[in-house]
């Protein structure tokens, strides 16, 4: 994706009536470009968090619409439910997603802070990177009193909002508007009922910690006469204990603000080691929301270490593993094109393209055969590659399993890992050699009636020549590349699968000289001597390597069958 995206999260008061929260979220799909990810209602919490996603203008327009919504039909005076709030729409952060940085994304929280308030008529206080003050970076400082404190905090000067009126509106109360990093909301379930064991858990790890008290019982205080806190063992981790009725249990509800520094599963292998403490089991856990890709892959390796066995196997087996070790599961099903957001935004896209790669094998080698000229030598080339590397990575990944080597184990994964890296690449070169070679035939199509024209088409065909031979000249260096890999799994690799480490050379050796064609064709087109001549020359290295190791390698082989 070359587009900017953002996504939306904002936080209804309302999780009850299935109508209300249709009504919303019905302003936000209307708005074209937009994708609605998610909608989490909590009956507890009385509560939607709802997550979508597009380019910024449409978002901005949608949450502006849903707000409206929200605030004709969601009265605060009348709202009761677990989680802190203080307005209709409660929160509406933004946080960038592809091709936008967070500066970027604060222009937009602060423009979309401005419309509401401009078209809505909503009190607005601006949190996170979004906020004008540090003391409203907080969200939780921002929204401190709740609703039942806003017409106070709304009568002091320090409570004046950043847009919209200071006055308190007690049906809508007050927006928190936001710009913030990737948050994931994660409740990790316990087997109690008792929100004060909940409570205490979470203060055991959430980066504020507790107030202290000393042996008596009584709380500690500075020389200021302020409360002081010890801290939990998280950071970057916000975090209370509730108990949810629709479930029947417990939950240390956590906010886990910063996923590269305290990730899911640390902070789910903390709450088990807290509650056992406490003699309390947990049992699974929730995402509320949408969750990256990544945090679910570091997951699954992080479980697969744990267990010492090899980490190089496919994201779909190291998110499977991810959902049955956090017991996600537990209280309702977690489906990962729904709760994992790439994988949300690509069954949600209205028209997606054909991939090669999504084909059965015999869909692949029937379309292969048709008389359409693509796909052709260069996606097989970069197929046969992608079979090559993956026999090395299972050659890995059996040897980091194989009886009396387990002290082997990561040595072996380590490998699994670079021959995985191999043939995720050359799986996306298989289409990116066929889609160069319709931006060839886009080129070479365009209209030449006019001198202009005519310069325009010779540009445009000179560049999608150069990706023509580009993209299978990286098939061979990925392809030759993988080599080592192989080379690697034929001599330390386990002896009864040295006949796949074969395979895979003759494979990888294949994909390199069946990508030389496809440069070597391309380059007849190019107009620039100079340059022709370099690729051709580096493609010819290319491809002395690969034969060089290729008869290395079978001679090992061979010297083991």
């Amino acid at each position: 994706m070359s587009e900017q995206l953002i996504e939306c999260v904002p936080n209804f008061s309302e999780g009850r009536d299935p109508g209300v929260i249709a009504q919303i979220t019905r302003e936000i799909e209307s708005v074209e470009g937009v994708l609605l990810l998610d909608v989490d209602a909590g009956k507890a919490t009385n509560r939607t968090v709802v997550t979508f996603v597009g380019p910024p203008e449409p978002v901005l327009e949608a949450a502006v619409r849903a707000a409206r919504k929200a605030s004709e039909l969601i009265d605060m005076s009348q709202h009761t439910g677990e989680h802190p709030r203080f307005g209709a729409t409660d929160v509406c952060p933004l946080v960038p997603v592809a091709n936008i940085t967070m500066a970027e994304t604060v222009v937009l929280a602060r423009r979309l802070a401005q419309r509401l308030a401009d078209e809505v008529g909503s009190t607005i206080y601006c949190y996170e990177h979004a906020a004008f003050v540090p003391e409203r970076r907080n969200l939780a400082s921002v929204r401190a009193g709740e609703y039942e404190g806003l017409r106070d905090k709304l009568s002091r000067p320090e409570g004046k909002p950043d847009f919209g009126p200071a006055t308190f509106n007690p049906k809508s109360g007050a927006t928190a508007v936001g710009a913030r990093d990737f948050l994931v909301a994660y409740n990790v379930n316990l087997n109690t009922t008792s929100t004060r064991r909940a409570n205490a858990i979470a203060f055991d790890i959430r980066e504020k910690g507790r107030e202290a008290r000393d042996a008596s019982g009584k709380l500690v205080k500075n020389a200021a006469g302020e409360s002081v806190w010890t801290p939990g063992t998280l950071k970057s981790v916000k975090g209370i204990g509730w108990y949810i009725e629709e479930y029947g249990v417990a939950q240390v509800s956590l906010n886990l603000n910063d996923i590269g520094v305290t990730p899911m599963h640390v902070a789910f292998d903390e709450c088990c080691r807290a509650a056992a403490l406490r003699g309390i089991r947990v049992t699974g856990s929730e995402l509320v929301g949408v969750v990256p890709l990544r945090a679910m892959l570091d997951a699954g390796r992080y479980f697969l270490e744990k267990q010492q066995r090899s980490t190089g196997v496919s994201d779909d087996e190291l998110i499977k593993l991810a959902v049955r070790s956090l017991g996600l599961s537990d209280v309702r099903p977690f489906v990962p094109r729904e709760k994992i957001i790439e994988h949300a935004i690509a069954a949600r896209r209205s028209v997606q393209p054909k991939r090669l790669v999504d084909l059965s094998v015999r869909a692949f080698t029937e379309e292969t055969a048709s008389e359409s000229p693509a796909p052709g030598g260069g996606s097989i080339a970069a197929t046969l590659g992608a079979f090559g590397a993956a026999l090395a990575t299972m050659v890995a990944n059996l040897s980091s399993h194989k009886r009396g080597w387990d002290e082997r184990w990561k040595e072996f994964s380590d490998w699994a890992e670079r021959g995985k890296a191999h043939y995720v690449e050359l799986l996306r070169l298989v289409d990116e050699d066929t889609l160069a070679f319709n931006r060839v035939m886009d080129a070479l199509s365009l209209p030449r009636a006019t001198d202009a024209e005519k310069t325009e088409r010779k540009r445009a065909i000179q560049a999608a020549t150069r990706g023509a031979i580009d993209v299978p000249l990286e098939v061979m260096r990925v392809s030759l590349a993988s080599m080592d890999v192989i080379a690697a799994m034929a001599e330390l690799g386990n002896p009864s699968s040295v006949s796949d480490a074969g395979v895979g050379a003759l494979c990888a050796r294949s994909a390199v000289i069946g990508a030389h064609l496809n440069v070597k064709i391309n380059c007849g087109s190019l107009t620039d001597p100079v340059a022709a001549a370099q690729l051709r020359a580096e493609a010819a290295d290319l491809e002395r390597q690969a034969v060089e190791k290729e008869r290395a390698i079978l001679a090992v082989v061979e010297a083991k069958l």
